[in-house]
């Protein structure tokens, strides 16, 4: 698979750092949406595990993290640091991404936002299936 933006573009554009940057690229962005893709769910050293799983709650990391990659490609100016201050409308399909077998695709689409933040649509899914879906406000520290 060929992605439009590596991990080597993550680490230089994202503040997530060395096991925390959970995403492995960027399959396709413009303004209106981002596609990332995340291959490491499954692994036993993963940075979210709490014992032997990987809750799905830790979806909504993953797509704060493709809305970061997002804000990160769109903006005209620096935003400054952001900080995911509200998640709403939260529905999960299952309990736990670390048995999920294929990559996770997750969408992300802002739904509007000024200086002070910015309000995504986000959906994770496998294979099609769907895992998770909500919305997450995003702050900028001015």
């Amino acid at each position: 698979m060929s992605l439009a933006l590596g991990r080597e573009w993550l680490a230089a554009n994202l503040p997530h750092q060395g096991a925390m940057n959970l995403l492995d690229g960027i399959a396709e962005w413009d303004e209106a949406h981002l596609k990332a893709i995340a291959t490491g769910h499954g692994a036993p050293g993963h940075p979210l595990r709490r014992g032997a799983e990987l809750p799905i709650a830790c979806a909504i990391e993953y797509a704060a993290q493709a809305a970061a990659a997002h804000g990160a490609l769109i903006a005209a100016a620096p935003s400054g640091p952001g900080m995911l201050v509200a998640v709403r409308s939260v529905e999960f399909d299952c309990a736990r991404l670390d048995d999920v077998a294929a990559p996770l695709d997750i969408t992300v689409e802002p739904l509007g936002g000024g200086d002070s933040g910015v309000l995504y649509r986000f959906d994770v899914s496998a294979a099609g299936r769907s895992l998770a879906r909500g919305r997450l406000t995003v702050a900028f520290a001015r």
